[in-house]
């Protein structure tokens, strides 16, 4: 059976001194983004990698579950996430 899947928007603050979520926010298209600071520097895929990984502890879905759908190289991401994790935001 497969897993219903949902978009989520990210933006991302690089070097933070510790992983969080800031809450909701919205993009320059007036999208809701959640706003999350990452542990990681944006060199060599570190963020991106700490996303996935905050992310998955966050929403208590696997790491394979999250996908990065783009952004790799900008602070808007556009990941791919569970449906029924989907209702873990806040």
């Amino acid at each position: 059976m497969e897993t219903e899947q949902t978009t989520l928007f990210c933006k991302i603050t690089p070097n933070a001194r510790k992983s969080e979520c800031l809450g909701w926010g919205s993009d320059e298209q007036l999208r809701p983004v959640w706003l999350v600071k990452l542990a990681a520097p944006a060199v060599d895929g570190k963020a991106n990698k700490e996303l996935i990984r905050f992310i998955a502890e966050h929403l208590e879905c696997s790491k394979q579950e999250v996908v990065l759908l783009k952004g790799e190289m900008s602070r808007t991401k556009v990941l791919l996430i569970p449906l029924e994790a989907a209702a873990r935001l806040n």
